[in-house]
């Protein structure tokens, strides 16, 4: 895998107006990807979404004027979900897509995710290629005075209703949410409106939470990352089914009429099952990553399926589920991915069907999303110095011989993983078995080993 500087495991990210996420470096990469994806002697055209953080008002013209500058014409469609951007990357012929949001982060943070014309994220070869064509200078790539792009900006918020008819003919047309009471907790961002809407056009009495945005609300105290709030107005307002999006609407965490919350893997377990049933699931197989639970693992060989995992990232699960013709993978923080139907994630997607296994059913949301009991898991970030190599930590004697034997007592109860960070200077050690006190005197070993190997 190539490793770059510049963009890390979803794009490029950093707190706004602060290097790297500065309109000089948006300029920069607009000049630079969009010459990378100029191709042949038609018109080229990228569509540019948002979230509502008060700093894409900064970035999206920045960005806009890199493109124009190198003969791309620009499509702006406002607030609207990432999996929103990849539709309309597809669906306007567009030869890039672009999506301004730090997903989960807070208000001061920002990023750039982009998507090639197939709807797919970017591979890390071709954001290497982008980036050397940014350290390069961006001097000779401009257009000459007469052959510079355009913009236009999508009024009356078309890009947002493409979505919602998108997203809704994914929703089996016999059924209907008549008669369910739905929670759904936008985090004050790019689904604001769309999520509601969604929802209410197929039949449900809707009770919306963070549909408020004011560029610097985006996450704070509610969303995936704080689901209690719509866990409690679930259990407060008599709810059948609760849903919370992140900031830009690619991941969901879902709870019950009782209250209780509900992860990534629990939802894959429940499409997977629906989808087995249906024959709709491809490949007898589900795609998650590294941390997914065994439980989620052991459940899915009850069912006769495998679970192939991969690297963390959402687009490392969207490539091994296109290499192995699979139509369903996530992550246990809960994005997503509906083959079926999407080229990424969506929150608002897997919610629809989730709740169409609810209405097929008849049962309560409480009967449905408990498919399994998760094992014990633990996770200890272990920070060392910048100076200090990561492989030469790994590769010690005493971190080799305690991993071994961390290795040798889970056996097969458990899992050990070690992992490096893609952004800092941190070893992830994440362990899970049968035994939770096996479990945390293994990862607190392993973690204390590696500390004393990097004094």
């Amino acid at each position: 895998m190539t490793v770059n500087k510049l963009f890390g495991t979803d794009g490029v990210r950093g707190t706004a107006n602060q290097d790297p996420m500065t309109a000089d470096m948006a300029l920069t990469l607009g000049m630079a990807a969009g010459h990378k994806f100029t191709r042949g002697d038609h018109r080229h055209t990228v569509v540019i979404g948002k979230d509502t953080r008060l700093s894409g008002y900064m970035l999206e013209p920045a960005l806009t004027a890199g493109f124009i500058s190198v003969g791309m014409d620009v499509i702006l469609v406002g607030p609207i979900p990432t999996p929103g951007i990849a539709m309309l990357a597809r669906s306007l012929r567009c030869d890039i897509g672009v999506m301004l949001s730090a997903s989960h982060n807070a208000f001061e943070d920002n990023g750039i995710k982009l998507f090639g014309p197939d709807g797919f994220k970017l591979s890390d070869e071709i954001e290497a290629e982008i980036e050397s064509l940014m350290a390069n200078g961006t001097e000779s790539l401009r257009a000459g005075a007469s052959e510079l792009g355009r913009a236009q900006r999508l009024d009356n918020g078309t890009g947002a209703v493409r979505y919602i008819e998108f997203v809704k003919n994914t929703f089996p047309r016999k059924l209907r949410l008549n008669g369910l009471k739905i929670v759904v907790d936008c985090a004050h961002g790019a689904a604001y409106k769309v999520a509601p809407a969604v929802l209410w056009e197929l039949g449900a009495d809707v009770v919306p939470l963070g549909v408020d945005p004011n560029g610097f609300n985006i996450n704070k105290d509610c969303g995936s990352l704080h689901p209690e709030q719509m866990a409690e107005k679930v259990k407060e307002a008599g709810a059948d089914f609760g849903m919370a999006l992140d900031g830009d609407a690619d991941r969901i965490v879902v709870c019950d009429e009782l209250g209780n919350i509900v992860d990534g893997d629990q939802i894959l377990a429940a499409i997977a099952h629906r989808w087995q049933k249906s024959g709709e699931l491809e490949g007898n197989s589900v795609v998650s990553t590294v941390m997914s639970n065994l439980g989620l693992e052991r459940y899915l060989k009850s069912l006769g399926l495998d679970l192939q995992r991969t690297q963390v990232g959402d687009r490392y699960v969207s490539a091994r589920m296109e290499e192995g013709g699979f139509n369903l993978g996530g992550e246990q923080s809960g994005h997503i991915i509906l083959g079926r139907h999407a080229t990424t994630g969506d929150g608002l997607m897997a919610g629809l069907q989730l709740l169409a296994a609810l209405v097929e059913s008849g049962k309560p949301a409480s009967a449905l999303l408990h498919s399994f009991e998760p094992v014990p898991q633990l996770l200890k970030n272990v920070r060392f110095n910048e100076a200090t190599s990561t492989q030469d930590l790994l590769e010690h004697s005493s971190v080799k011989d305690a991993i071994a034997d961390a290795e040798a007592r889970l056996y097969s109860s458990g899992r050990l993983l070690i992992r490096k960070s893609g952004t800092e200077p941190l070893i992830r050690v994440m362990a899970e078995g049968d035994d939770a006190a096996e479990v945390q005197s293994v990862v607190e070993g392993v973690a204390a080993v590696i500390e004393a190997a990097a004094v």
